[in-house]
């Protein structure tokens, strides 16, 4: 699969293949708000597709890849099983439980789950 924009939860989404380049810096995360410019308002990334750095939050790579996003007013959703760099950090849980709260940065453990939140 490639990157590709679809419909989820009602709202136009440009999903991340599972598989690809690893999204490892604020460039990156550029070049998905590119590709979903005028396509979709949600960019939706496979966990796995992140580099390491990015949830070693003292690296600022985190921080850099969602500003991008909320400057250029393009949801992210972060899909998949983070529950191992969760355990790990402190910081990371805080900021996904504060992330999750708000409507701009999402960590979703599946699709069904962006769907249900895509619904409220």
């Amino acid at each position: 699969m490639t990157d590709q924009v679809i419909e989820r939860g009602g709202e136009a989404v440009l999903l991340c293949a599972e598989s690809g380049t690893p999204i490892g810096g604020p460039q990156d995360a550029l070049d998905l708000i590119g590709a979903a410019f005028g396509q979709a308002r949600m960019v939706a990334i496979p966990a796995t597709r992140l580099d390491a750095e990015f949830f070693r939050l003292r690296t600022g790579v985190a921080g850099e890849i969602m500003q991008k996003f909320v400057n250029y007013r393009i949801r992210l959703a972060i899909v998949g099983d983070i529950s191992a760099h969760v355990a790990a950090s402190d910081a990371l849980r805080d900021l996904v439980r504060e992330s999750n709260k708000g409507d701009h940065v999402w960590f979703l453990p599946t699709l069904d789950d962006l769907d249900a939140r895509l619904h409220r």
